[in-house]
């Protein structure tokens, strides 16, 4: 059912037209380079197939069939691309692979209707010890991975102490506490502990009250689809065998469902007694074996069958665990993180920063270099993490640069990354022509142009923190990035003119080079230099180790727009809570939910007739530092103003709204969303269909009966995240001309 719901979400069955549009737009990251999508009117067709398997295998129709399309169809995708690859997308694939050998359409199944001989006939206890296996390896292996210093010690997951999940913690400890012991050092002893806990019949109970309560925790801190509620539904997998049959006959009404006596199984393998006449049984033996008439069915020495299933199962258990350790033999994929991406199990452990991509081709006939967008043709940001995605796109753009006429350059990409918190770094060396025979990659060699991890300044992020708490103190709007390069390297850096930047060395030796000043300044540890901005300059590392320097932005103008921003909230606030007051004694009937949301319409209506500089009082030649008069947008601004504004009123009104409104509207969003992703794959799957039989454009086809329809206005909204409320008086010539442009934007990214 879970993957049901995921196909049109997380697969991106809603949305496969725009991701295979037909067109070789965007360069491709698959496992095999041999693989490849097919057109995209048979890959929405492919995601059809994958849908209607997952409803197979719900009802039991058709269910060996229904597992094994589902298994080509999901790993098929699966495998097109490595940007999207996570761990649970990989333990979707596993427990699909694994139902093709399973038995689990034995039991309230329509398979079961139409096949006397299965129907609630025993399942092998191989097939729930593999998925048990499987989720407790899920859980046992991330809590190994988690015994890195990196999370012992809370880098991995530093800003989580500050959700809203943990606010009953709040009262009695600092985010820093919370970060530290219930994120990292009770989340390390959950994922070791809860597969035993829940395997256990004495434990189990705390052991699914931990799992609930964890599981529904991640649902709201991370946005990762379906996997918290697919954990959450793996929790019965640990309990007996038979407590879904005790749970139906205790508490559905008899005329609701019949007990049916259990049937022998063929896969199963019984003892002599367990066969035995009816008479001669226990009545513990009575109450777990089927009726007599099935004994046919029920062999007592292993056949074939059962000798290579039983062979199939320690095999696979043998391969899951090996695999998360298999990094010495795929050395190729293994980076400042060891393993391929996606069967490694370590959730959560690395937390990454990507600073700077550049890429730079360089046109051999002429010598002359030229700069590509890092997204030219590749929306997905994540190949520039591993070096094999990296050979995969520099081969891609080398294929694109020669259908834009140049057939001989040279490609370089200058990667800068930061983990669990550690200085900014290069990842690749950049002096390498990725498309020359020194840039060659193995999965099963060892990958010469990656650079290590910096580890030794690892215990430099204390001292990080500090530094940037106490920057942070004097002045909020301070900026600080920290840098570490290598020996022979430079950083060429843009600063734009809305920063005010210095640069301070934190060890090494460094020269500074001021392009447009054409001057060259060392700085040891300690000394530090202004740069100019809206101007290049180079940071080249002269010591024999690496250097670390840091890099203190001041945005001015973002300085003034936060100034500008507190007085119109400060206003707004002021205005809102004298509305409430004075509305109160005549709305003494409303909830004080809805009394807000009145006060507040009554507030936007006085507003919305004022510009900005009446609302806040500034002089009309008022200007934001570093900027030009012509170049401010004082519209976007006021909007940014109205945005912010609205999600603090809806901040609000949660507060005042009763928990159970909350939920019925948290819900009701959350069907919107389903009902219109399930509308389009309902409308692209209609147009596949019509495409392939009369053989026309697809991509066509759903850019004129889809993209080009326009959406009805929505009518009744008082107060939403992102936009202002509707008033009924008639706009001004701002907000029209703000509507108006929000309109257009919103086709365009729309068509887009």
């Amino acid at each position: 059912i879970l993957m049901m719901l995921d196909i049109p979400q997380e697969r991106g069955m809603s949305h496969a037209d725009i991701y295979y549009p037909n067109e070789d737009k965007e360069c491709q990251f698959p496992l095999f380079n041999f693989l490849g999508p097919f057109r995209a009117e048979y890959m929405v067709v492919i995601y059809f197939i994958m849908f209607l398997s997952a409803v197979g295998i719900t009802l039991g129709f058709f269910y060996r069939l229904a597992t094994i399309s589902f298994t080509i169809t999901y790993w098929y995708i699966f495998l097109l691309d490595k940007t999207s690859w996570n761990n649970h997308s990989y333990l979707y694939g596993l427990i699909g692979f694994q139902l093709m050998f399973f038995d689990a359409h034995h039991y309230w199944s329509i398979d079961g209707l139409f096949r006397k001989k299965i129907r609630n006939s025993h399942v092998p206890l191989w097939n729930y010890a593999l998925v048990r296996y499987q989720i407790f390896l899920v859980y046992f292996l991330a809590g190994l991975k988690k015994t890195e210093w990196d999370w012992v010690a809370g880098y991995s997951m530093d800003s989580l102490g500050d959700h809203w999940v943990f606010s009953p913690f709040r009262t009695f400890m600092t985010v820093e506490q919370i970060t530290l012991i219930l994120v990292h050092v009770c989340g390390l002893l959950f994922d070791l502990c809860i597969g035993f806990v829940l395997f256990f019949d004495c434990s189990r109970p705390i052991g699914i009250i931990f799992a609930v309560t964890f599981h529904l925790m991640n649902s709201q801190m991370f946005n990762i689809g379906m996997f918290p509620y697919t954990m959450l539904a793996t929790v019965p997998i640990f309990f007996h065998n038979d407590w879904l049959r005790k749970f139906v006959n205790r508490y559905v009404p008899k005329f609701l469902y019949k007990e049916e006596s259990l049937q022998y199984s063929s896969s199963c393998l019984y003892s002599k007694e367990e066969i035995k006449p009816e008479e001669s049984k226990t009545q513990s033996l009575k109450s777990a074996i089927a009726n007599a008439t099935s004994v046919k069915n029920a062999p007592v020495k292993a056949t074939f069958r059962h000798k290579v299933f039983a062979i199939f199962a320690l095999l696979y258990l043998t391969e899951q665990a090996f695999l998360p350790y298999s990094h010495f033999i795929t050395k190729g994929y293994n980076n400042w993180t060891n393993g391929l991406y996606g069967y490694s199990w370590d959730m959560m452990v690395h937390s990454w920063h990507t600073q700077h991509v550049k890429i730079t081709f360089v046109d051999k006939k002429t010598n002359e270099p030229h700069y590509l967008r890092p997204t030219a043709w590749a929306s997905a940001k994540r190949w520039s993490s591993h070096a094999d995605m990296i050979v995969q796109y520099a081969q891609c753009i080398e294929g694109k640069l020669q259908e834009h006429g140049y057939d001989d350059v040279e490609l370089h990409f200058d990667i800068w990354r930061s983990m669990n918190g550690r200085f900014n770094q290069r990842q690749i060396d950049p002096r390498i022509d990725l498309l020359s025979s020194d840039a060659k990659w193995s999965p099963f060699e060892d990958t010469s142009w990656l650079l290590p991890l910096l580890t030794n300044l690892s215990d430099w992020r204390t001292r990080m923190l500090q530094i940037e708490n106490d920057l942070s103190s004097k002045d909020q709007n301070v900026l600080i990035t920290f840098v570490a390069d290598f020996p022979g390297l430079f950083l060429e850096n843009y600063i734009p003119p809305d920063l005010n930047t210095t640069i301070e060395v934190l060890e090494g030796q460094i020269i500074v080079e001021l392009i447009s000043l054409k001057r060259n300044i060392t700085l040891n540890v300690g000394q530090n230099i202004t740069v100019p901005n809206g101007d290049y300059h180079n940071v080249y590392t002269v010591s024999s180790t690496p250097s670390c320097y840091m890099y203190v932005y001041l945005n001015q103008s973002d300085a003034d727009i936060v100034h500008l921003w507190d007085r119109f909230y400060n206003l707004t606030d002021r205005l809102l809570n004298e509305t409430i007051d004075r509305n109160r004694p005549l709305h003494s009937d409303k909830e004080e939910a809805d009394l807000v949301r009145l006060s507040y319409e009554h507030v936007f209506e006085q507003l919305r007739n004022k510009t900005i500089h009446e609302l806040l009082e500034l002089p009309s030649d008022y200007t934001i530092h570093n900027k030009n008069e012509s170049n401010i947008n004082w519209t976007n601004i006021r909007l940014q103003f109205e945005t912010s504004m609205n999600r603090s009123i809806v901040k609000r009104l949660d507060t005042k709204v009763k928990w159970h409104e909350r939920n019925l509207r948290l819900f009701k969003s959350f069907m919107n969303k389903k009902k219109k992703q399930f509308l389009r794959c309902y409308q692209i799957v209609k147009l596949a269909f019509k495409s392939i039989i009369h053989q026309t454009d697809f991509i066509q086809l759903v850019e004129d009966e889809i993209n080009n329809v326009e959406e009805e206005s929505t009518t009744n909204t008082i107060v939403t995240e992102e936009s202002p409320p509707q008033s009924s008086s008639k706009p001004s010539s701002s907000s029209k001309k703000s509507s108006s442009t929000s309109g257009k934007t919103k086709k365009k990214h729309t068509k887009k």
